[in-house]
């Protein structure tokens, strides 16, 4: 077996897309595509996601043929937990190594490359210059304000007041002084207890819809903030605990989307109005509120979500067949 990567981060989050290796994924939607990967190929989502290869936080995106009229390329993303439905630092990234790849044509100044996800068609913009792609922002799939100031009785912090917002993929936003947190003083561990308790305790106790496909209706994480949501110059900084207590380096481009249906929705940023947003590790995504749309009975936006993705290496995996330990393992 041997598997072929293009290593690349945006933000610091990495994203290991699969060049070569795969078995061919049989047509249908992009999410019948998700379900046949996820049952019959979970195998090698393992052996590229997980130690020795990969690590608890790695992140991949599988180029599948796309099914949306329009769409230049489609993918399927993949974490410690399985397959999540849209991913915005992958976006980026995506973005990029579509003109470097020639996937889609360059064009000078910015080359539209049009992504089907799970959540649905995202639309990049590529910043080209003497034929080489720079910085990417994109256009997701209606986001919206899903719950709003709602509380809960969390074991071990008390009260805890919390959003919920979609942005390609379902969040709970809470401030995390709730839980005595604080950017640059607690250490990130603090941070991802305190996400993970109130995603698993929401997860229990919350049910999601969502006006397109019961697939997409899961929590897909927390993101904690630092309450800052109302309009600022100063960047905003969040961290985002997501799949099985996965930490993101970036800003979260789904989560950024997320935040800013929240904040649109609550009359804290205004159409056109852009935003910077800071991760756990400094790296920062531009957000804005495009336009307004609607998502079923929800009021919704099409946010803009713009950052740089970079090239980390290229690499071939193989599995030897008496490696006990090649098939991946976690620790944490």
């Amino acid at each position: 077996m041997t598997l072929t990567v293009v290593d690349m981060h945006t933000g610091g989050e990495p994203l290991r897309i699969v060049s070569g290796g795969y078995p061919d994924i049989p047509k249908g939607t992009i999410l019948e595509k998700r379900a046949y990967v996820r049952d019959h190929l979970d195998h090698l989502r393992k052996i590229l996601m997980f130690e020795p290869r990969g690590h608890y936080d790695m992140y991949g995106a599988l180029l599948v043929e796309p099914d949306l009229p329009g769409a230049d390329l489609a993918v399927l993303f993949m974490h410690n937990e399985g397959y999540s439905t849209m991913c915005g630092h992958a976006i980026v990234a995506l973005g990029r190594y579509a003109v470097d790849e020639r996937l889609v044509a360059p064009r000078e100044p910015l080359t539209t490359v049009n992504i089907e996800a799970p959540c649905g068609l995202i639309s990049a913009a590529v910043e080209v210059r003497d034929g080489k792609a720079g910085a990417v922002s994109f256009e997701s799939v209606p986001a919206f304000l899903f719950a709003r100031d709602r509380r809960i009785e969390l074991p071990g912090y008390g009260p805890v007041g919390f959003d919920i917002a979609y942005g390609g993929a379902f969040y709970a936003l809470a401030d995390c002084r709730q839980f005595g947190l604080e950017f640059g003083r607690n250490r990130v561990r603090d941070f991802v207890d305190a996400a993970t308790a109130l995603t698993n305790k929401l997860k229990a106790e919350l049910r999601l819809s969502h006006p397109d496909h019961a697939d997409l209706a899961f929590l897909y994480g927390t993101i904690l903030t630092d309450g800052q949501d109302a309009f600022s110059d100063t960047p905003t900084k969040n961290i985002c605990v997501f799949a099985e207590a996965e930490v993101d380096r970036s800003p979260t481009g789904s989560g950024v989307t997320a935040r800013l249906a929240a904040m649109h929705a609550k009359g804290q940023i205004e159409i056109g109005r852009a935003r910077l947003f800071e991760s756990i590790a400094g790296s920062r995504f531009s957000g804005a509120v495009a336009r307004t749309a609607t998502a079923g009975p929800h009021d919704a936006i099409i946010a803009r979500v713009g950052g740089r993705a970079y090239y980390s290496g290229r690499a071939e995996f193989i599995v030897e067949d008496d490696d006990e330990l090649g098939s991946g393992f976690l620790l944490r």
